[in-house]
């Protein structure tokens, strides 16, 4: 990237305007991480802009305008990058008229909800064509298949950001809960997990029935409110202990978000052996299970033993931290849309 500060639009879903919207998202980390690598970051909220240019405040009929938006940004900003974080009101070829008014731009795409979804999958392939490299959170297989041999795609880890993940639960040995578990939605669609589909309601019974002695923080299961925004960081500076359930493991390094919010606070990270994390975090690092027995275990066991929790928990959080902080990600990001670094490169 050299040593000349770079212009660069950001198009995602920013917390701008009343409508609510996570403080912990990707976008802020992103935006953040290329800002404290010496770069100027315009950030662009495609869905509030939309709109706000809607007479009736509904992004449906704010999709034209919303282009036409952006491509007059671009044109007086001139960026060197712009860059589109599931900015889905934004069309294909708004993106081409941006490449042909700013000469030079490079631009890319990136996507952090899983690739067995369709509906997913389908609005990611939309702009393939005319990105010079894009960026998904899952690894191996299902990201070589999206590739089909002629797309630049790359690996991007979800990052963590301690001027957002602020709680230090490692050095905490007085927490008020053990656990800490949250979901949309519990019911549908299921959870697959050691090889079984569980409506996560059941699931958090058994589980519980299994750990009496676990002082349990839920948040969307039992008829628990979910919480966002300042709630939620309280709430993730609360617990002991992070389950981290994806709708399926079978995913190479797919994880939602709740991984790096998770280790940046402090918190043990629970996830399923099978995603692969095991191949960048030790058993002293993070918990790995692949029964659910395994899993009680090395709760009770934890929760038991305070020291051997902070212990656990802290090395998580070093090993997460150094690895996947905003910054290295979004230099990563940079320099494979630089063409600096091949998307191929797993260097982490």
């Amino acid at each position: 990237m050299g040593s000349r500060p770079l212009t660069i639009v950001h198009v995602s879903g920013f917390p701008f305007g009343l409508r609510r919207a996570p403080h912990h998202s990707v976008e802020l980390k992103l935006s953040n991480g290329m800002i404290r690598l010496g770069h100027l970051v315009l950030n662009f909220s495609d869905k509030d802009v939309a709109r706000a240019k809607s007479l009736f405040g509904s992004r449906r009929y704010g999709v034209k305008p919303a282009n036409r938006a952006l491509l007059e940004f671009c044109r007086f900003h001139r960026p060197d990058v712009l860059l589109c974080g599931h900015a889905d009101v934004i069309l294909p070829e708004t993106l081409a008229a941006i490449r042909d008014a700013v000469p030079g731009v490079r631009i890319a795409q990136w996507n952090v909800d899983p690739l067995f979804e369709p509906d997913n999958i389908k609005r990611f392939q939309t702009k393939l064509p005319v990105v010079d490299a894009s960026f998904v959170t899952t690894a191996g297989a299902p990201l070589q298949g999206l590739r089909a041999g002629r797309w630049p795609i790359s690996f991007m880890p979800n990052p963590t950001d301690q001027s957002i993940e602020r709680g230090r639960n490692d050095l905490s040995p007085d927490l008020p809960f053990d656990l800490f578990y949250n979901v949309g939605n519990p019911v549908r669609p299921k959870r697959h997990i050691c090889g079984q589909d569980y409506d996560m309601n059941s699931f958090m019974s058994v589980l519980l029935e299994q750990l009496p002695q676990v002082r349990p923080l839920l948040a969307g299961v039992f008829g628990t409110k979910l919480v966002f925004g300042a709630a939620y960081q309280a709430a993730l500076e609360s617990a002991a202990i992070g389950l981290n359930f994806s709708r399926r493991p079978d995913h190479y390094l797919y994880s939602s978000d709740r991984i790096a919010q998770f280790a940046g606070n402090g918190m043990v990270v629970c996830i399923e052996r099978a995603t692969g994390y095991g191949d960048l975090f030790g058993e002293d690092e993070m918990v790995f299970f692949s029964s659910i027995d395994e899993l009680v275990a090395r709760i009770a066991h934890l929760t038991a033993d305070t020291t051997a929790r902070m212990r656990l928990a802290e090395a998580g959080r070093a090993k997460y931290v150094a690895k996947f902080n905003e910054r290295a990600v979004a230099a990563h990001v940079l320099a494979v849309v630089l063409g600096e670094r091949a998307p191929e490169e797993m260097h982490w």
